[in-house]
């Protein structure tokens, strides 16, 4: 007999364990702890049986869960998005129930647990599905706009439908009077929380956060959220409503990002539970007898549904590619249709021989999710025919844009960051081009008459079409790895003498940036941690000069090109000729020119007051060259010196 303390002990224990696998495996977790579930469970190796604990820890999980969803919730972000979200998404929802229903009661199902069945396939994955698009740099595409208001809706279209599966288990006699009584009750249940709870719950928070204790907040969290659970629940709803409640008065508050730092461990750790005790649900004898039928559900949740969004994308003006790319993105069972499977079988309202096949069908379109989602660029290709057309159209946009520009820089990103770049660039006189894949950051800057434009600068022919081979220079100016290392790939096969600087957050991947040939990397942590230095030291006493000295001395051993670059000058750079201050130059070596065969020290630029700061063979760069390096065709050197050392270094080595 399993005691509680057991029980939570193998919970945790697998818990920690999934998450482990999970991150280095780079998979969604909850897939692990839906795999776990059903291998620990009682139809398999029964190390956890059925029990009540188990459901109860995991009812926990289903309500921290629904009060993050009611945290994000955003009536401003709903009204931008409301075509996409109501038009788009409501049809989605509505056509899956309906479509769904309509096949389970011509295979004899009741209708009302027909109905609750179309509920639970018309959810998909949101934590599948965000995190893989996220990774993809897709978010703001026109398919992932579509696919996230899909979600929206769904997760809006949770709230009713736990609200009307109990009713639909009540006694068909009296299902009118059950749900206009579930619908009054809601209606009042609301009504109530939130005109009369907002003007309680402000004041209430506000004296809490008074009093300055992290535990008090947390506690006070916990007794907020749970104490309008069960509420919700004593007045005959679910506890998974009344908690989405607590998150909507919380989200108009100025505590909202406080909240959610503090509700995420208890909001993962038991919502990776929940999905456990799902696994634990499923009987592997069962599903291996019905295995036609789990099959059929796979291939209607993936082909069918995937048909359906695909149907109507296009019905809301997306071309074919696009609507195929939705489709991929929606075309699985998501987290919340296990919340409502799970109520459902609760219930009473669907037997085993349909919750059993339905689950494992869900389970498995799930772990199909990751692989279409990652090949959804050739499935689209197969499926849809070619984007070029849609394509064509982005990339004449930034050719027309871009048309006339020569020696300009591409600046990828046109966020903070990417603004700031642009506005020093400006002053400087340096004209540039900036691609940015966020359709609504393009519209509010188009009035000023901003060179931006619409395009994804991981892709090669947005590069091509931003004039990259009449460029000077290219910045990065986002902290994206995998977009940053496509950049620096299509920039070294199409001119590999450009220079790229690559914003990253931290050192993690400098190495693996470099070496794939940016020419700097700029770490935030790096230069926040140099500001904050240097405001805590002038703050202690230590002259601004002095300060300024550590700042540059830090600053020549972090960033090769920086290196020598304040020999010699100054703090008062405004009084020195700024001919003769170093700057940086590339110079490419090409087939037959002087330099080719012989070694930095024989082609002695040293002479000329220029030195060597790297050299770039075949995209790997070497800063600070030994004089014994022998130069080779298709080198890149960058140099620095003085404008009229540099114009003469450039002649030795290309004329001799």
């Amino acid at each position: 007999m399993h005691s509680s303390l057991q029980l939570v002990l193998v919970l945790l224990a697998v818990a920690v364990l999934v998450t482990a696998a999970a991150r280095a495996l780079r998979l969604p977790t909850m897939l692990g702890y839906l795999l776990t579930g059903i291998a620990i469970g009682p139809y398999a190796l029964g190390w956890i049986p059925e029990s009540d604990e188990a459901s109860y820890l995991a009812e926990f999980g289903v309500v921290f869960l629904m009060f993050s969803i009611g945290l994000e919730f955003s009536l401003p972000r709903l009204m931008t998005m409301r075509l996409t979200v109501f038009g788009f998404g409501g049809a989605q929802v509505v056509l899956t129930i309906a479509f769904t229903a309509l096949i389970a009661w011509l295979l004899d199902l009741s209708l009302l647990p027909a109905v609750a069945l179309g509920g639970i396939m018309a959810m998909s994955s949101t934590a599948i599905v965000s995190k893989l698009l996220a990774e993809r740099l897709e978010i703001q595409t026109p398919h992932g706009r579509q696919i996230f208001g899909a979600l929206l809706f769904q997760d809006l279209a949770v709230v009713p439908l736990l609200i009307l599966i109990p009713a639909f288990a009540k006694d068909a006699d009296d299902m009118g009077v059950v749900l206009g009584l579930a619908v009054l009750k809601a209606v009042v249940v609301l009504g109530f929380l939130l005109f009369v709870g907002q003007r309680i719950m402000r004041p209430w928070f506000q004296w809490v956060a008074a009093r300055k204790s992290p535990e008090l907040f947390t506690l006070n969290l916990l007794l907020f959220t749970l104490g309008l659970a069960f509420l919700t629940e004593s007045a005959g709803l679910s506890l998974a409503l009344g908690a989405f409640l607590a998150g909507m008065l919380v989200s108009e508050t100025e505590y909202r990002y406080q909240v959610e730092d503090d509700i995420k461990p208890f909001r993962d750790v038991l919502l990776g539970l929940f999905f456990v005790t799902i696994g634990m649900r499923l009987d592997l004898m069962q599903v291996l007898i019905n295995w036609g039928d789990v099959l059929l559900l796979v291939v209607a949740i993936v082909v069918g549904k995937g048909a359906l969004v695909a149907g109507l994308a296009m019905l809301f003006g997306s071309t074919r590619p696009t609507a195929v790319r939705t489709a991929l993105g929606l075309a699985q069972a998501g987290e919340f249709g296990f919340v409502l499977l799970a109520q459902a079988a609760d219930l009473r309202l669907l037997g085993a021989e349909i919750t059993q096949p339905v689950l494992a069908a869900m389970v498995l379109s799930m772990l199909i999710a990751p692989l279409l989602i990652h090949r959804m660029d050739s499935l689209t290709r197969l499926i849809g025919g070619s984007e070029w057309a849609g394509r064509a159209k982005e990339v004449h946009n930034i050719a027309v844009k871009t048309f006339g520009k020569t020696q300009h820089v591409i600046v990828c990103g046109y966020g903070r960051s990417g603004q700031n770049l642009a506005r020093l660039l400006e002053a400087e006189g340096i004209s540039f081009v900036a691609l940015d894949a966020d359709p609504e950051r393009i519209r509010a800057v188009a009035a000023a008459g901003v060179s931006v434009v619409y395009g994804d600068a991981s892709r090669r022919e947005v590069l091509v079409a931003a004039g990259l081979s009449r460029a000077q220079a290219v910045v990065v100016t986002y902290a994206d790895v995998h977009s940053s290392m496509a950049i620096l790939r299509h920039v070294r096969e199409l001119k590999p003498e450009l220079p790229v600087v690559v914003r990253t957050i931290d050192d993690t991947h400098i190495d693996a940036l470099k070496a794939a040939g940016a020419a700097e990397v700029v770490s935030e942590v790096m230069e926040g941690s140099l500001m904050l230095a240097s405001h805590a030291l002038m703050l202690l006493g230590v002259p601004l000069s002095q300060v300024l000295k550590r700042i540059r001395d830090v600053r020549e051993s972090r960033y090769a090109l920086m290196r020598g670059f304040f020999r010699g000058a100054s703090d008062a750079d405004d009084d020195l000729d700024q001919e003769a201050q170093p700057r940086l130059h590339t110079v490419v070596l090409t087939a037959g020119t002087a330099a080719v065969g012989r070694t930095l020290a024989e082609v002695a630029l040293g002479t000329l007051l220029v030195e060597v700061v790297s050299l770039r063979r075949k995209g790997i760069q070497g800063v600070d060259p030994q004089p014994d390096a022998r130069l080779e065709a298709g080198d890149v050197l960058v140099l620095r010196g003085a404008a009229d050392g540099l114009a003469a270094a450039e002649i030795r080595l290309l004329q001799g």
